[in-house]
């Protein structure tokens, strides 16, 4: 499935391409101290951005394809390629069983639009339908309010406390567990249309 593109009512989740504006944009997420606070890594620095980006590249073009990692713009900057750079990320890693991971981050400065909803839904719409998931789940700090209720309105289910899931900054952190079924998701649930 190469390439993947959903829309939104707001967002459209594309692959990222290894050009400059794309590579600024990877950086603006995972560079921000802010932004990466609850992912399950340190900052990284613009060349580890563009490595992540080319290996997004390879991993998209496997003939299996497992990992879905895309770039999320708004719809509104779509017809002016200068401004539809990337304002988040996007996630899908598949493994045995139809089961998948769903994961996202975003610019800070687009934090409280309900942007990680939306993706949330166009995701689970991508992993439902085309790619024949039975089981969806995502992992989220504990101290992550936000992400809890965006997985909370989507109808994930918290399963339990993953302690000491991750050790960042010299501290350990605890995760919850939540997961979605196909059977609990409605069709067309995140109002994604799909196409390449």
């Amino acid at each position: 499935m190469v390439p993947v593109r959903l829309t939104g009512p707001r967002l459209a989740i594309r692959e990222f391409h290894h050009t400059p504006g794309d590579i600024d944009a990877l950086y603006a997420v995972f560079g921000d101290p802010e932004a990466t606070r609850y992912l399950p890594f340190e900052p990284r620095d613009r060349e580890d951005c563009a490595d992540q980006i080319e290996q997004y590249l390879e991993e998209a073009m496997q003939g299996e394809r497992t990992v879905y990692r895309l770039a999320v713009t708004r719809r509104a900057d779509a017809h002016d390629p200068a401004r539809a750079v990337p304002i988040g990320n996007a996630a899908l890693t598949l493994g045995g069983h139809r089961c998948a991971d769903l994961g996202y981050a975003l610019r800070p400065d687009t934090w409280g639009n309900g942007y990680a909803g939306e993706i949330t839904g166009l995701l689970c719409d991508l992993a439902f339908g085309p790619l024949g998931v039975h089981r969806l789940a995502a992992r989220v700090d504990v101290e992550n309010a936000a992400s809890v209720r965006v997985l909370t309105r989507a109808g994930f289910r918290r399963e339990g406390r993953i302690r000491h899931d991750v050790h960042l900054r010299g501290a350990w952190r605890d995760s919850f567990q939540y997961s979605l079924l196909a059977d609990e998701w409605p069709p067309g649930g995140g109002r994604s249309r799909t196409g390449g």
